[in-house]
């Protein structure tokens, strides 16, 4: 089953903080929201695809990982002590169980399954019930990387208008940037985890075409050549990592690069849509 992105999560100190700096970008960020073990959010919606901007909110209520029994608050608090930015990596799911069959038919290691509700807080101050099946992964050659794919059982009740309008013209998704020594040692994970086993390999890297948007695997000198020396200079961590996003935007005049310094540990690509 061929999937497309669904979502990235960047793990920050500061919800606040960092959802002003995206809205003096131009985006919408929506209010904040909290999950029952101790993280909380806010999201960037774009067309079908979102940041998640998520930081520690409640540490008293964080379990650990034990065993095959993955702890969302306990990953993210610890990509936390080593630096701000992308934690985690989400493809969409229409079904979680199918999603765990061609995972484990394809050698990849999974987690026990998770699924988890809670209130959404919409335009107007009104609320609504979200809920979602967790398909997590783990793969060996990224340890400092969360990977899982996402069910959205109401998405009736996550997915706005009013949230997917930004006065910066940002409308989609184009492409999630993994940052490697070595970007083929990857495409055995990324093919089993997207669906997608036609790759693109270069001198530079790996490129995966998903059903929404790209990601692509590049080396720290097709990265630098990309962002340029500022943003690549914003660097920071062990690799493998998820450094960077491409945005389209409806506009040509609406484009750049906005390293990760400035916007929490995500270098984030603005180019326009015929660019």
């Amino acid at each position: 089953m061929l999937r497309g992105l669904d979502h990235i999560v960047v793990a920050v100190n500061d919800l606040d903080a960092a959802g002003s700096a995206y809205e003096a970008l131009g985006f919408t960020v929506t209010p904040e929201n909290r999950h029952p073990w101790g993280t909380a959010n806010r999201v960037i919606q774009l067309d079908g695809f979102f940041i998640e901007l998520l930081s520690v909110a409640e540490p008293d209520l964080i379990t650990e990982t034990a065993g095959r029994q993955f702890s969302f608050g306990a990953f993210n608090r610890a990509f936390l002590t080593r630096r701000e930015g992308a934690s985690m990596l989400v493809m969409e799911s229409h079904d979680a169980g199918r999603d765990r069959q061609d995972f484990e038919a394809v050698g990849l290691s999974l987690f026990d399954p998770f699924s988890f509700e809670r209130v959404a807080h919409l335009p107007g101050g009104r609320t609504a019930d979200v809920a979602f099946d967790l398909t997590i992964l783990q793969d060996p050659l990224s340890p400092e990387i969360g990977y899982f794919t996402c069910h959205n059982k109401y998405p009736e009740n996550f997915w706005k208008p009013a949230f997917k309008s930004h006065t910066n013209g940002a409308q989609e998704i184009k492409t999630v940037f993994l940052i490697a020594e070595d970007p083929s040692d990857h495409h055995e994970f990324l093919g089993g985890f997207t669906g997608q086993r036609e790759m693109r390999a270069t001198s530079l890297g790996l490129e995966v075409e998903t059903a929404r948007g790209k990601i692509s695997v590049l080396n720290p000198a097709a990265y630098r050549s990309l962002v340029g020396e500022r943003a690549a200079e914003a660097l920071q961590g062990d690799l493998p990592q998820l450094a960077a996003i491409e945005i389209r935007t409806d506009s040509a005049d609406k484009t750049g690069v906005i390293p990760a310094t400035e916007l929490h540990g995500l270098t984030l690509l603005l180019s326009s849509r015929d660019s």
